[in-house]
């Protein structure tokens, strides 16, 4: 089997769940035993306290920008790490890192996460939460159908980008009118 990540997948304009109305999608993992992805265009706000675990450890009251990775998992969290990041090499943990692509990583780093509250805010990171995943051929299935595009993963794209913009600028990426698609008929 020939893994589909990394990708973006962009939902079909008749795609109607809640959690995937016109998003877009950064497939991270796909394999035989199902794929892992995280929704790059859910903003949101979260009010609270934060306490973050590292060296050291921080808390953080208030209001933080979050993004919605997903419906799966929502007490889980991750910073995504695009280029331009001044990582201080805390990205390149192993442990703690998944590349994706070129110049995008996606962290469990208690470390970086602390830093992305300190005063200065890491340019290209994001907080996310929540996962997008599907099980084995479950993925597969709904390309058949015509439920989601693939286009290439482009990191500048990502974070330059507006999120209310990146639905739309990514299927006009492909050259293709977002009210001309119908699912059966897309361009894949």
């Amino acid at each position: 089997m020939t893994s589909l990540a990394p990708a973006l997948l962009l939902s079909m304009p008749q795609l109607l769940d809640p959690n995937f109305a016109r998003t877009v999608v950064l497939l991270c993992r796909h394999s035989e035993d199902g794929a892992f992805g995280l929704v790059l265009n859910r903003p949101a706000i979260a009010a609270g306290r934060l306490t973050i675990g590292g060296s050291p450890g921080a808390a953080f009251d208030g209001e933080l920008p979050v993004w919605v990775g997903g419906p799966v998992e929502p007490e889980r969290s991750w910073v995504l790490v695009g280029p331009d990041c001044p990582r201080s090499g805390q990205a390149d943990d192993e442990e703690h890192v998944l590349r994706i692509a070129e110049g995008l990583d996606l962290s469990a780093s208690p470390d970086l996460l602390v830093a992305m509250f300190q005063s200065v805010p890491l340019p290209h990171t994001r907080l996310v939460i929540g996962y997008s995943g599907w099980s084995a051929g479950q993925l597969e299935g709904e390309l058949e159908e015509s439920s989601w595009l693939l286009t290439d993963v482009d990191p500048r794209f990502i974070f330059e980008t507006r999120p209310e913009d990146l639905w739309e600028a990514a299927i006009r990426r492909l050259g293709v009118d977002p009210g001309a698609l119908q699912m059966g008929r897309g361009v894949h």
